[in-house]
């Protein structure tokens, strides 16, 4: 895979900026750097301190979480247009709560936690407009756990 130049046009086919406006998306751009990974390359491992958005510009990545007694067991596979790692950017410096492994070859656009901070601080209506994107797509995926959850409940009362 070669080099890619990362533009406007990808970053409005990933779902966490494809509502922002022309001026936060120019803002974006230069803060990021494009990687490549090869199948199986860890991308961050489960344990490891969060400082990175990762963005799906090509390939697959497998989410996956270390259980005790069990080993480890895959969570999501995200393709193009996906994101991860959201949370190391917003909160403060945590633990990854997960692993991402390129399940295929894959190239990310990746968002550094203190460039995104620089540009909060430099720029707040920039700032809340990223942050507002931030807000709905955890607000969703918590929704979404907390389904999966209830599911799970309701499915051991029933054995």
């Amino acid at each position: 895979m070669g080099w890619k130049f990362l533009d406007i046009s990808l970053l409005r086919e990933i779902d966490l900026f494809k509502n922002l406006s022309e001026q936060a998306l120019v803002e974006i751009i230069p803060l990021t750097s494009v990687v490549e990974y090869t199948p199986g390359q860890v991308v961050f491992q489960e344990g490891e301190m969060g400082d990175a958005l990762f963005l799906i510009l090509e390939g697959e990545v497998r989410i996956s979480k270390n259980i005790h007694g069990v080993g480890e067991e895959a969570l999501a596979f995200l393709k193009k247009g996906s994101y991860f790692g959201e949370m190391a950017l917003v909160g403060d410096a945590q633990p990854r709560s997960a692993s991402a492994i390129a399940a295929e070859r894959s190239e990310m656009a990746k968002l550094e936690r203190k460039d995104f901070i620089e540009l909060v601080n430099a720029n707040h209506e920039v700032g809340v407009e990223i942050l507002w994107s931030f807000v709905t797509t955890l607000s969703a995926r918590l929704r979404e756990s907390n389904d999966r959850i209830a599911f799970f409940a309701m499915s051991n009362m029933f054995e």
